[in-house]
Formats: structure tokens, sequence, C-alpha cells
């Protein structure tokens, strides 16, 4: 009996949502215009601070500038959602007319932005929904990555270093979250599909990102001739399987992983174990929320699901993928070892 092609990986919405471009998500010059003139405000919920948030704020309050809508707060609930439900009340005291966010928890994010909602408050989300929230009525849409080509840009970056051949290890996210979850089914199901010579030989799930040495060290003992490793994001979980090839003395594996980031980067541009970084657009994910809330101010209908693109980032475009990605040049101490 024949074995069906597996189908290529599609990106989904945490409802199963279809995946609409961010590009789609425009404004004719007579809605800027009405935008413009509506003296409106915004704030910016954001669940905690870093590179990547500095980005999608960047990209958030540059196309609000371009509306005419001022921006009156900008916080940080530190991946605390007592702290966010609490955010959500002392901005809600500005009225704002747009409230863009990472709910924190699908059931206190709910609870969290009631207020907003209850208020007529144009919401736009980052990557979560809130539990039981209605699009079109509750909020405004959904923006995040395009998941499954974050995973097959990865794939692609560790075929390519490996010339398509090769026994790689496979560390995935072990806990419900539609977003990794799908970047990691792509990366898997893209080797499967598309590098033959590729075998993935070993396969370990990651709960705590605090593990991922104590994982990498296993798969290294169990696996002595592994050609390359996965790693489903840079803060954490890349650091970690970097440490343990480094007390391995494993030089020549291969690591690829998701996300830019200080430490994995320097240690791409040095020749390290680091091959390639997919990344997303986090400028673009905050310029597309912002024209949601627009669309929402205007009372035209958003896309439920929006994703902007992925870029794969090597040590010869780092700086190009820098910009593209978060708006901004690498950290110092990477630009100064590209020299």
């Amino acid at each position: 009996m024949a074995v069906p092609a597996a189908e290529a990986p599609r990106t989904q919405g945490p409802g199963g949502e279809e995946a609409v471009a961010s590009s789609e998500v425009t404004l004719s010059g007579d809605e800027i215009a009405e935008v413009q003139g509506g003296g409106y405000t915004a704030a910016l919920l954001w669940h905690t601070a870093g590179a990547f948030t500095d980005a999608v704020s960047q990209g958030a309050r540059d196309a609000f500038a371009e509306l005419g809508i001022e921006v009156i707060a900008e916080t940080n609930a530190q991946f605390d959602a007592a702290q966010q439900a609490n955010d959500v009340e002392t901005v809600m005291a500005l009225s704002p007319d747009i409230i863009i966010s990472l709910a924190i928890g699908p059931d206190a994010g709910a609870e969290a932005f009631r207020p907003a909602v209850d208020a007529g408050v144009q919401l736009v989300f980052l990557s979560n929904v809130p539990q039981g929230y209605v699009h079109g009525q509750d909020y405004v849409g959904i923006v995040t990555d395009d998941l499954a080509a974050m995973g097959i840009t990865a794939a692609d970056l560790l075929a390519d270093a490996l010339g398509g051949e090769g026994e790689i290890g496979y560390i995935f996210h072990d806990a419900a979250y539609y977003v990794t979850n799908q970047r990691d089914q792509a990366f898997k199901t893209w080797i499967e599909i598309n590098y033959p010579g590729i075998e993935i030989v070993a396969e370990q799930g990651l709960a705590d990102p605090a593990a991922a040495e104590e994982i990498a060290t296993a798969m290294l003992t169990r696996n002595p001739n592994l050609d390359g490793i996965y790693a489903p994001w840079s803060a954490g979980p890349a650091d970690g399987v970097l440490a343990a090839l480094r007390a391995a003395g494993a030089s020549d594996v291969a690591l690829v992983t998701m996300d830019l980031d200080t430490n994995v980067s320097l240690d791409m541009v040095e020749g390290g174990n680091v091959v390639g970084i997919a990344a997303d657009e986090a400028y673009n994910l905050g310029r597309t929320m912002a024209i949601e809330g627009a669309y929402g101010l205007l009372g035209k209908p958003a896309p439920a699901f929006a994703v902007v693109p992925a870029i794969g980032v090597t040590a010869d475009n780092i700086v190009e993928g820098y910009r593209q990605s978060l708006a901004a040049d690498p950290p110092q101490e990477v630009l100064d070892a590209i020299g």
C-alpha cells in the first residue's frame, strides 16, 4: 500500500484560523486621512521587555505616528498575569481607543482585558487570544509569525549546513502552545519531506528551558555520530545546547534555532556551532498590529489571524537579518566579532 505524501506545513491560528499575509493588512489614503483626523490614542501593554518587544513596540509606534494616533502608555507585565490585569486597569483610566498586547494566559487574559472589551476599546493581540473572546466582536485580530515558514526556514538552514546528509537530534517544546508547536512540527515535517539524506535519530521534548543542556548532553552521549541539533528557540534552549556542545568538545555539531539573540548570534559569527537562526519580522508585527487597530476604529473587518514573514539568518547576512527582523543593528559585541 502506497504511503500518502506528507503535506507541507501550513500556519494556522490558535482556533484553526487560516493565515493571511501581513502585507494584505493595508489602509487606503482616504482611510488614513479619516483616522488622522480622529484624535485617537493607543496604549501598548507588553508581556515582557527585550530586543523583540522593543522592535514590536517601535513598529507600532512608527505606524501610529503615521496615522496621527498618540501613544499614551506603554507597560511591561514581566510575564505576571496579575500585573497585566493591573496594567489594563491603570491604562483604562486614560481611556485609550486602541490597546495592543500579548495576553498572558488564556483564562487570566480573558479576565484582565474584560474592562477594555466592555468599554469598546479596539484590542489587537500578539500571538495569543484570551479564552472565549470572539473575533470582530471582542477583539480586532491576532498577529504573529508565519509559524510554518519559521520551521521550514530552520530546516533549510540546517540541511544546507549539513549538505543534505547526516544524523540530527530534534529538541521540541513539550507544552501545549500553538506557536512553538507549529514551528517545531514544521521543522520536523520539512526535514522528513525534503531531505531523505537526513535522519532524525533522537527526539526529546523540553518543558523547562533550563533542562536543555542536560537533554543535549544525553543526546550526544547516546548518539556519538550526531551531525546537527535543532533547538526550539534561542534564549534558554539553544544556550543550553551550546553549553553541552562546548563541554563535550563537539565543535563539528551544527546547531540551528529560532529568534535572534546575542549569545547564539555571537557563536554564529565566531564560527561556532550555530549555523543559522530562523527569525521573524518583529518590527513588522508591531506595524501590522497598529494598522489593525485602525481597522477597528474604522469598523473595517480585519483578518482573524495575520502573519509576518520568516527570515533565514546566517553569519553572512546577520546585519541585514537584524535590520529586517528587529529594525536595529546587531548588539555591539556581535558587530565587534564580525570585525
